[in-house]
């Protein structure tokens, strides 16, 4: 191995592909960084088996066509503190490929290699494109949705760890629950060719999403494989493993008559609840919503023996057609509203045992809001 390529290309490829470096696996050889050499451009590649990235960057060949394997984590470390210089050169520095020796301005490091034959083999780019979609939009559907699912360590239950990539007609639909919250997000789709649904843990998916920002394309490919989906951009591919395991049945649980609206000011709302969240019990983080249909403004009140209680009314812009008195955790209904950059939000109740249905409201819905809604289960609290 003998090449040269420019620095800064190498350090956006070593980025790129080191979030797909499995730095927690039990097997060493993941947490390594795959570089094959050919005539004219260099491949990276990651893996930790649930997600890889692969992209390649031109270089100047002075060797053969071959590949090594270098610790990642190490190799990007060093990317990221190299002197500044135009030029990267990288060799082998040894007969049997055991060493490398990598050269930028007058820093110099020798780096072992990894065992080839060890390294799984990572699928190329599948030939069935499902779809298009715009990466600004699918940046805005995981900021909206992601955070409604559970962490891996949090639960057996894997479809509550992942988005549902839901398919049909000319929408992606993107779905996140914990089994107490259910967030939506509803965007459209170009050249839509294949219709299906698709489980991703939402980890994997805000890989993918530190990938694109990085990419900076307004256009992502999406192609199925087996077992998978690869996302592709101006020649970079990150593969996600698809969770084996059916997701709840989503549209039945979201509310179709609620009949009581409560619309606020967005900010004005969320900032009474961050207050009141603040004495709410620590186990059920409890806040409660009294409307009356006599009132313009409803109170909402939390209480615990150890931080006491608190109160504050918050206006509404017209009196609810019913009272209502129901308990949420407060906690799921901020992270809702620090997502929604609208004016105005309309929170539409029924009963204090029913789910309350909340989504971006009023005569001015911001466009990035668009296609959002978001679903709370109430808490029973002991009277």
């Amino acid at each position: 191995m003998d090449f040269v390529c420019l620095k800064d290309d190498l350090v956006r490829g070593v980025r790129l592909a080191s979030h797909a470096l499995g730095t927690r696996s039990s097997m060493p050889i993941l947490a390594g960084l795959k570089m094959e050499i050919g005539a004219k451009e260099l491949t990276l590649q990651a893996t930790d088996l649930e997600r890889a990235v692969r992209c390649e960057i031109p270089i100047e060949n002075a060797g053969g066509e071959e590949a090594v394997v270098l610790n990642g984590t190490v190799f990007n470390q060093i990317a990221s503190h190299l002197p500044e210089d135009e030029k990267i050169s990288l060799r082998t520095d040894a007969e049997d490929g055991t060493m490398v020796k990598v050269q930028c301005g007058e820093a110099s490091f020798d780096l072992p290699t990894l065992p080839l034959e060890d390294y799984p083999e990572i699928p190329p780019l599948p030939d069935t494109k499902i779809a298009s979609v715009q990466a600004s939009q699918l940046h805005r559907g995981l900021e909206q949705t992601a955070f409604s699912a559970l962490r891996a360590g949090e639960t057996t239950r894997l479809n509550l760890t992942g988005v549902n990539l839901v398919l049909k007609g000319e929408h992606l639909k993107m779905v996140a629950t914990n089994g107490y919250r259910l967030a939506v997000k509803t965007l459209a789709v170009e050249e839509l060719r294949e219709e299906g649904e698709h489980l991703i843990e939402a980890r994997i998916l805000t890989d993918l999403d530190r990938v694109l920002t990085q990419i900076g394309l307004p256009l992502v490919a999406i192609y199925r494989g087996e077992g998978g989906l690869f996302f592709e951009a101006n020649g970079v591919t990150f593969m996600a493993r698809t969770i084996a395991e059916e997701f709840p049945n989503f549209e039945r649980v979201i509310p179709q008559d609620n009949p009581i609206a409560l619309s606020f000011d967005r900010k004005a709302i969320l900032e009474a609840l961050q207050r009141i969240e603040i004495t709410a019990a620590e186990d059920s983080g409890a806040i409660t919503i009294h409307a009356s249909a006599e009132e313009t403004a409803v109170r909402i009140t939390s209480s615990s023996k150890d931080k006491g209680k608190a109160e504050e009314r918050v206006r509404v812009k017209k009196t609810p057609a019913e009272a209502v008195q129901i308990s949420f955790r407060g906690e799921y209904i901020v992270d809702a509203l620090k997502r929604i950059d609208s004016e105005e939000v309309a929170l539409w109740l029924a009963a204090p045992e029913k789910a309350g249905l909340m989504e971006p409201a009023g005569e001015k819905i911001a466009d990035a809001d668009q296609g959002f809604l978001y679903v709370c289960s109430p808490i029973r609290l002991a009277t």
